[in-house]
């Protein structure tokens, strides 16, 4: 059919082998200085593999900033943090045209021109704001004053949010947390990794200072930008697409919830399959690999019913049944 792309070609396994490797010595410069908080860790790198962004959401004090900054140090990558506020205005973020010298205007970037980008308190700022931030997540890009200007191609949003405290908090919109690859959930370290982070405290190192992290920088924009490549020459047999479609469409009309999932996350769950399975070091994908990312796909897009709510119930619980419920194929 005229206008349709070629098949991607399929990885040799000495490409396989060296983006698993790529992407384990990222994971392994992160661990260094993030620590007890593996899943987090995993599906931050996946996410960043499969050009997606990250809606964290923990207690204050859970290595939310820490984990960014770290991953930013390993790959080489600009960070900038901003803080979200009740004041803060779209063109804080996004940038402004200022008056020159000389009488004309130059734009002077916001910074949301960065490469890893950590929003912090997103549900803080008003909704003009945050629609400025939809922008710049779901177009890669901004407009002011009638001109567009791209993000850098590792543009990726790490946006923080407490789940406790909702005083004075804007709720994101569900075409926003839409935009979201997957919903990562911070908790508290166990005693032992408790005790690790203060040994590490006592060795010199300090969350403020990304120079006491001892993280050596493993890749740059242009590995990631392989990487992103190789996770999409990634084999996904057509039983495996069945199960990513099944998965997704039991969320709609079941009972328990009273908003579904969306197709975008079928393709958040099929293209995060696949990074998997890069970094597993596979050139396919098997069901294991749909399974454990589910929930981080489909938690933030759907509402679970209130009577369930006001019984406890979560949403994580609620899609586990679900899931459960669905038959995975044979490998």
């Amino acid at each position: 059919m005229a206008g349709t792309a070629p098949p991607p070609l399929p990885l040799t396994p000495e490409e396989v082998r060296s983006f698993a490797e790529s992407a384990g010595r990222v994971l392994g410069e992160i661990r260094r200085v993030v620590l007890g908080q593996e899943p987090v860790l995993r599906e931050a790198l996946l996410a960043l593999i499969a050009r997606g962004h990250v809606l964290l959401e923990g207690p204050p004090g859970t290595a939310k900033t820490l984990l960014v900054r770290a991953l930013s140090r390993a790959m080489s990558l600009e960070f900038r943090r901003i803080q979200f506020t009740p004041d803060l205005m779209p063109s804080d973020i996004t940038g402004v045209n200022v008056l020159s010298g000389l009488g004309e205007f130059t734009f002077r970037a916001g910074p949301l021109f960065a490469d890893l980008v950590l929003a912090d308190e997103i549900n803080r700022a008003p909704a003009k704001t945050q629609a400025a931030l939809l922008e710049a997540m779901e177009e890669r890009g901004v407009t002011v004053d009638g001109t567009r200007y791209p993000m850098a191609p590792s543009f990726t949003v790490f946006a923080t949010q407490n789940p406790i405290e909702f005083e004075g908090t804007y709720p994101l919109p569900e075409a926003e947390l839409d935009r979201f690859l997957l919903k990562s959930t911070i908790g508290y370290p166990d005693a032992a990794t408790e005790g690790g982070i203060l040994e590490q405290v006592l060795t010199g190192f300090d969350a403020a200072e990304s120079a006491s992290f001892g993280i050596t920088p493993v890749l740059d924009a242009g590995g990631l930008a392989r990487l992103r490549e190789g996770a999409k020459r990634v084999r996904v047999e057509s039983a495996l697409v069945q199960y990513v479609t099944a998965i997704v469409r039991t969320t709609r009309g079941a009972p328990v919830l009273t908003l579904g999932a969306s197709p975008r996350a079928s393709v958040a769950l099929l293209k995060l399959a696949q990074a998997a399975a890069l970094l597993d070091g596979r050139d396919y994908v098997i069901p294991d690999d749909v399974k454990e990312l589910a929930p981080a796909v489909l938690r933030h897009r759907v509402i679970l019913a209130p009577e369930l709510e006001l019984e406890g119930v979560t949403a994580d619980a609620a899609l586990a049944t679900l899931i459960d419920r669905v038959e995975a194929p044979r490998a």
